[in-house]
Formats: C-alpha cells, sequence, structure tokens
C-alpha cells in the first residue's frame, strides 16, 4: 500500500457515509503514531521499529512508513469508532484471490484500529506521470486491461449501488455545494434523477460486478509485477456490486488529474473491445449517467471537506469537476438533469464561481 496518501489533498472518501448528514464532523488528522502502535509493531515481529508520518486520508485513516533495517511496511489506524476496517480486509482478500495485487495484511488488531500491510513503494500513478507523462498512454492502458480483468470475475457478495445509493450520493450537491454558493434547493431534483438512471439501476442488478468506487490515478502503484498484478490497487473498503462503467468513468474523469479526451476515447474503445460489449451505445450512456452521478457527487464531497471538516486542497479542484459535468449533461440520456442545473444553477455559480 504505499505512498497510499502522500498527496497533501488526498481526495475523498467513498464510504457509504458520503451523504449520510449525521456523520460525524472530521476534523484534520495529526500525523503522531497512535499510542497503542509499538507494542502492536512488536507483537508482529517489528519490534523497536521506526514509524514515519505517511499521509491523512478524507476519512478517519491514517498512514505511516515502518522502516525495520531494509525492510518497511506501512501501518493503517483506522480508529474503530469512526472506521470498520473488516470490508477493507474482506474486499482485499476477494481481489487478492482474483489474482489482483493489494497490499497484504501482515499484521491486525481491529479492536485497536491498527492494520499493518505490505508496503507497495512510491510509485503512485498520478506523480509518476507529472514527472513522465510520455507514459500515459501506457500505463492507462495497463489499468484498463485490469478493470476489464476484474470484470470477468463474477461479483462477490457485497451490497449493490443501487437507486438509494445513487441518490443519496448526488444530494450533496443541494445539501453542501448549493448553500456555498448562496443558492436554494429548487424542486424536482431527486426526480431528474430518477429519470436518468433506470436503465444503469436495472443492468446493475442483471449482472454487478465489484466496483472499488475510487479507481484513479492516485490509488494506483506501479510494481513491476507482470500482467494485472503490474498495478497495486489502493481504497477498496468501500466496494459495492455495480455497473461496470462506473470504475471505467472513475479512472478517466478523474477528479485529480486532466485525461485528455482523445485518450479517454481510446480507453473507452479500449475496454469496450475487451470486454466484447455490443451494445456500444447503450453503455456510453451509462459510462455519462454514472459520470454526471459521480461528478455531482464529489463537488458535494469537496464542498463538505471545507465547510464542514475544514479541510483545504478540495474546492480548488471544482473547476475540472464542473467541466466533466457539464460535458456529462451533453448526453442526451441526461437531459432532465440538465434542464434542472440549467434552470436551477447558473453558469456564474459553477467553475467561474472558483
Amino acid at each position: 500500500m504505499a505512498a497510499a496518501r502522500s498527496d497533501p489533498a488526498p481526495g475523498l472518501s467513498a464510504d457509504p457515509r458520503a451523504g449520510d448528514p449525521v456523520a460525524p464532523t472530521m476534523t484534520p488528522p495529526t500525523m503522531t503514531p497512535p499510542p497503542a502502535a509499538p507494542a502492536f509493531l512488536a507483537r508482529h515481529g517489528w519490534a523497536g521499529a521506526r514509524i514515519e508520518p505517511l499521509a491523512g486520508d478524507a476519512s478517519f485513516r491514517r498512514y505511516f512508513r515502518v522502516h525495520d533495517g531494509d525492510r518497511t511496511a506501512v501501518l493503517m489506524d483506522a480508529p474503530p469508532e469512526h472506521e470498520d476496517s473488516r470490508p477493507f480486509l474482506s474486499v482485499g482478500d476477494a481481489l487478492d484471490g482474483m489474482g489482483f495485487s493489494v497490499p497484504r495484511p501482515l499484521g491486525i488488531d481491529l479492536d485497536a484500529g491498527l492494520i499493518l500491510l505490505e508496503d507497495f513503494g512510491d510509485a503512485r500513478v498520478n506523480p509518476v506521470l507529472a514527472a513522465e507523462p510520455h507514459r500515459e498512454g501506457a500505463i492507462y492502458a495497463a489499468a484498463i486491461d485490469l478493470l476489464a480483468e476484474l470484470h470477468a470475475h463474477p461479483a462477490p457478495a457485497l451490497r449493490p449501488y443501487a437507486e438509494a445509493e445513487l441518490l443519496r450520493e448526488v444530494r450533496l450537491l443541494p445539501d453542501w455545494y448549493l448553500p456555498a454558493v448562496s443558492l436554494a434547493e429548487a424542486p424536482g431534483f431527486d426526480a431528474a434523477w430518477g429519470a436518468v438512471w433506470g436503465d444503469v439501476v436495472a443492468a446493475t442488478a442483471a449482472a454487478p460486478v465489484l466496483t472499488l468506487r475510487d479507481y484513479h490515478a492516485d490509488n494506483l502503484m506501479l510494481l513491476g509485477r507482470p500482467g494485472v498484478r503490474g498495478l497495486g490497487l489502493l481504497d477498496f473498503q468501500d466496494a459495492l456490486a455495480g455497473h461496470p462503467a462506473y470504475d471505467l468513468v472513475s479512472l478517466l474523469q478523474d477528479a485529480r488529474r486532466d485525461v485528455p479526451s482523445s485518450l479517454e476515447e481510446a480507453m473507452i474503445a479500449r475496454y469496450v473491445a475487451a470486454r466484447g460489449i455490443t451494445d456500444v451505445a447503450a453503455f456510453r450512456a451509462a459510462y455519462e449517467v454514472l459520470g454526471a452521478q459521480r461528478n455531482t457527487k464529489i463537488i458535494g464531497i469537496f464542498t463538505r471537506l471545507r465547510d464542514r471538516d475544514g479541510r483545504t486542497g478540495y474546492v480548488e479542484r471544482l473547476p475540472r469537476l464542473w467541466r466533466l459535468l457539464e460535458g456529462n449533461l451533453r448526453h442526451p440520456a441526461l437531459a432532465p438533469v440538465r434542464d434542472w442545473f440549467a434552470a436551477h444553477v447558473p453558469v456564474a455559480a459553477r467553475a467561474a464561481r472558483w
């Protein structure tokens, strides 16, 4: 798991509490190791190891790198009163069983909220591409191939990414973004979304896939292993059984980096070919609907992280998210949602506001 969170503005947590207005208020985490860490490490063969801050998370999780001579590991601190680490372990076990690279646990104490993990190093895709942009095509192709292989497996027994969850997430926009730009919620928001995702919900129910929900360049590690194991997966604890287009759009419409439209189109085509999708128009409609849903959700999450939790480094990304959302809304499948935004969220309250 490695430089899992070295980004000072690490992005969003896709956990199920995202749309829950009673989720506990977060404060930015301090990066002091938990008092129980030395004894925990000693119990698992790392007595006297040096503990260094690695990064915080947009949830309550914190990460530390542990050094013992030439070997390293990552310590995840997930306070059990705020974070349930069992899904992280169970989804990780499922992914490992399918042949994908996830940070394997080296020690577990759920009561203390501590997990010692395999260290995936520092080659996180986003900073690698910032330094070596010529590798973009090859790395994204590998990420697409991984998704295609993942979606060839039946979804594990996970909660479905169904209509109630989709709606709860997009409601982050009226709950948090609209007040932040001095707008009141207008009627018809829920109905507009309900009119556009029927086909997505039906397709998800018929053939769900394991949906990681945060599959993007900051959660992928370059490992130098063969095949799909060459990319290490991070942040999969909130996985659901969802539509195959969701993680595709998460990768190609990234809140943190600009993906060229030519690359986006080429990678969609690569995925469609790899999965043998015959109704390309229906799949593309689902891609745009889920892109609109995801981008709307993240606009709300990033606003909430600033206004409720005092977290910096998020709202600066809102112009990119608005550009992505407006691109989604141009698709005919999203006409009811496009009309709602046109009527109730002026252009001056979108990207231009930031």
